[in-house]
């Protein structure tokens, strides 16, 4: 049985422990929330890069894979994404439980005095970051957009997105695009590490067979020396009505094209019909016995993938799907069509319960691996209480139909957006 505290360690960041003795390695991450903003997503998103790569302590990769080599091959991992129009810089190590070394080491301390060492004592040079370590993490995050651009899929439904919420925070993609890249000025790295440290709230997660104790305290210590000036984060836009849907289509090189469809859901965190929104995503195109499924890919065959999904923290429901192009609008009629069905009650009980036991066996498996729970604990942050995958698990086996068809006459159509290829277009 897992034990899970959260507790405050300074104004704005707090740290949350889930010990679980059946897990053989122990992961500590701390999580920086900064607004998602034009003029600061790219010098934001190059930090956690950048504090990886070495610290006064250990100055370069040799120093630190060397260090990492002694903790028994600990992993450092460093990643940037979206939460809701928040911006999450994330830092984190995973490495072996303390019962594990060989001499007895306290390796879970071992492994926050190093998250410290990179992030409150960084390499500079004549006060910036090295030139070549951000010249480097610069390029890398330019190819990794455009690894997401060659991936049709994703980069479809991220465009389809970005359209959506143009006038909003989270139409703006983590990284930001090539151009704000490029426009990232090493001189002005330092005070923007500086103000995440002073300023951002943060998250503090220890996961796995450890003492939480010391890393508390190395954590306490190090926000203590910095001094903290907290900024509350503002909480994410959520809109429920539309006036009149966007269409937009693009055309480009792909043998498949994609069809998009963003949703207004009508409700988001802490609604008390996110549960019931939950399900009714699931039970439309969540799972492989869905109608989005059923109906559109395997008993129409318009489709070679179709499904949705539901953003609880904006109040997004996203519908996307793999066509031939002279498919495309037959698709998009039958998923909304689908949708009619839902909102007029017009699913089996077995339909239902398919979705039900489908959902709860997901939110029953997060607790198998550090990653999901880690996930799991970072998506609560802002939820007020923070409920276990047990507790949201029974909260959807409670959801009736009549809540569930209720919820789906909530969600309204926002923006359609195709991928076509360059023949579709001619």
């Amino acid at each position: 049985m897992a034990e899970i505290e959260r507790r405050s360690v300074c104004d704005g960041v707090w740290f949350r422990s889930i010990r679980d003795s059946r897990f053989k390695t122990v992961r500590i991450s701390i999580h920086f929330f900064r607004p998602l903003e034009r003029d600061t997503v790219s010098e934001n998103a190059i930090l956690p890069f950048l504090l990886t790569r070495a610290s006064r302590q250990y100055p370069d990769y040799t120093k630190l894979n060397e260090h990492l080599a002694e903790l028994y091959g600990a992993e450092l991992d460093a990643d940037v994404q979206k939460l809701g129009d928040l911006q999450v810089l994330s830092i984190s190590i995973t490495g072996l439980a303390d019962r594990y070394a060989l001499c007895g080491e306290k390796l879970s301390s071992e492994y926050s005095r190093l998250l410290c060492s990179l992030l409150f004592d960084p390499l500079l040079v004549d006060g910036m970051f090295p030139e070549d370590g951000f010249e480097q993490e610069k390029r890398q995050m330019s190819e990794t957009l455009d690894a997401e651009f060659n991936d049709k899929r994703l980069y479809a439904l991220r465009r389809c997105e970005e359209i959506m919420c143009s006038g909003e925070p989270y139409g703006i993609g983590r990284y930001g695009t090539k151009k704000d890249i490029q426009a990232i000025k090493r001189e002005n790295l330092t005070q923007v590490w500086q103000s995440m440290i002073h300023s951002a709230q943060a998250e503090i997660i220890v996961l796995g067979d450890c003492d939480p104790e010391p890393v508390f305290k190395d954590f306490s210590d190090a926000f203590l020396n910095v001094g903290r000036a907290f900024k509350v984060v503002p909480c994410s836009k959520v809109i429920k009505t539309v006036d009149c849907p966007k269409e937009e289509t693009e055309t480009t090189d792909v043998a498949q094209s994609k069809l998009v469809m963003g949703f207004r859901a009508g409700c988001a965190e802490p609604d008390k019909m996110v549960p019931a929104m939950k399900l009714m995503s699931a039970l439309y195109g969540g799972t492989p016995n869905s109608k989005l499924f059923l109906n559109v890919r395997e008993k129409m065959s318009l489709c070679y993938y179709c499904s949705s999904m539901f953003n609880p923290m904006k109040g997004l429901l996203m519908v996307q799907s793999g066509v031939e192009n002279t498919n495309i609008e037959r698709a998009k009629n039958e998923i909304l069509k689908q949708l009619e069905e839902v909102k007029k009650n017009n699913f089996t009980d077995d339909d239902l319960q398919a979705a039900k036991l489908s959902l709860c066996n997901s939110y029953h498996t997060v607790a198998d691996s550090l990653d999901s729970l880690e996930g799991w604990y970072l998506s609560k942050t802002f939820s007020d209480p923070s409920r276990t995958p047990e507790q949201e698990a029974a909260m959807i086996t409670a959801v009736t139909r009549e809540e569930l068809v209720e919820a789906a006459n909530k969600v309204v159509l926002d923006t359609v957006y195709r991928l076509t290829g360059i023949e579709a277009k001619q």
